[in-house]
């Protein structure tokens, strides 16, 4: 039983997903169509990223990068910015849960060897604030871009541009942000624990390896062709990184897919849903954000709403706001309340503070682009 708590307790989003797709077999039983719920565009280059990016992390490529930029910082605030430029520009890439993971613990080692506990908490908020801001410039920069990259039908270019304000405000305001509120105190940065020797024949094996990921999002490769070829490739250097793909994730984009797909075809259910997105896809989908995250928003309304710029706007905005609105959030969270228990309160209340004033400054980007 401990274990089963254990396990609803850390997979939530999870559990919900297949509570309601096993309900939704009861309203649709099975049949034949519900092969065609299935993204499997999605599910695979989901799966290959998150692949090749357990590559690159084993590599230390990430950690090199943000060493060899720290290592040059003097001052608090130059510190601050480099660690929210990196998860910034490097989750419109290796998206925000990857870039979180790989800096956040990095920000509490170097907190620890400057004794600057104190700032942070606003830190790790603005580094948080950063990922998921930074990653909804690019359709590999969370889940949910991809997913609606997929369905939509949107080109790459098209993509990027209906992002682009937004992202741009983000980095404005992250700047603005950090001069206003964090000190110009000198610091020292000197990280003693380096990362592995890096090989080089695997560095070149991993990029190229992501830069057949990018070419299948840019639907140059067939996902079906690209999966397998991820498989072994990865699996060539070392079988154990393909344990690393989230495997939860993709449960629940499977979960979403078959709830979705079976509430499509319960009317009363649909019909609701369809009255209550006519004209408010945007609310909606920030709104419903703040309740089940913005991964779950986005699968859920993407079927019954073909407004993808919208939805888009709307679910990607939506990550800013509550603890739960974006799950790479809580990323942060667990590592510093693992490191600081005693500051979970003050994050909390300023983390949620940060982003009410992030997402009430850039939602009225809306009305005018």
């Amino acid at each position: 039983m401990k274990k089963v708590l254990g396990f609803l307790k850390d997979e939530t989003v999870l559990s919900v997903s297949a509570a309601l797709a096993l309900i939704s077999c009861f309203l649709v039983p099975p049949d034949r169509e519900y092969l065609g719920y299935i993204n499997i565009d999605t599910l695979g280059t989901l799966f290959c990223l998150m692949a090749v990016m357990a590559g690159f992390r084993k590599l230390g490529v990430f950690q090199r990068l943000a060493q060899g930029l720290l290592g040059k910082i003097k001052n608090e605030r130059g510190l601050t910015l480099t660690l929210t430029a990196l998860c910034f520009f490097c989750s419109m890439v290796i998206t925000n849960d990857v870039a979180l993971i790989t800096f956040v613990p990095l920000a509490i080692l170097i907190a620890d060897m400057e004794d600057r506990e104190s700032s942070l908490v606003l830190t790790v908020t603005l580094m948080t604030v950063a990922a998921n801001l930074g990653s909804i410039l690019t359709p590999i920069g969370n889940p949910q871009n991809l997913y609606i990259y997929s369905v939509s039908g949107m080109g790459m270019g098209e993509f990027v541009l209906s992002m682009l304000p937004y992202a741009a405000g983000a980095a404005v305001l992250l700047v603005v942000f950090t001069l206003i509120f964090v000190k110009n105190s000198p610091v020292n940065v000197t990280i003693k624990d380096r990362p592995p020797e890096m090989s080089k024949f695997d560095l070149c094996w991993f990029s190229a390896l992501f830069l057949l990921c990018i070419l299948s999002v840019a639907k140059l490769i067939p996902v079906t062709v690209l999966l397998p070829v991820i498989i072994v490739a990865v699996a060539v250097r070392d079988w154990r990184l393909i344990l690393k793909v989230d495997y939860s994730l993709l449960a629940t984009f499977l979960c979403f897919f078959i709830f979705i797909g079976n509430m499509g075809r319960f009317a009363p259910f649909k019909n609701a849903v369809l009255s209550v997105l006519q004209g408010h896809v945007l609310p909606v989908s920030v709104g419903l954000s703040q309740i089940i995250s913005n991964v779950p928003a986005a699968l859920l309304l993407g079927g019954f709403t073909e407004d993808w710029k919208e939805l888009l706007t709307g679910v990607n905005l939506g990550g800013l706001g509550t603890l739960i609105a974006s799950m790479a959030s809580l990323i942060s969270y667990k590592h510093l309340s693992r490191h600081s228990p005693s500051l979970k309160g003050r994050y909390l209340l300023i983390f949620t503070a940060v982003n009410a004033a992030f997402l009430a400054i850039l939602y009225p980007i809306s009305f005018l682009v």
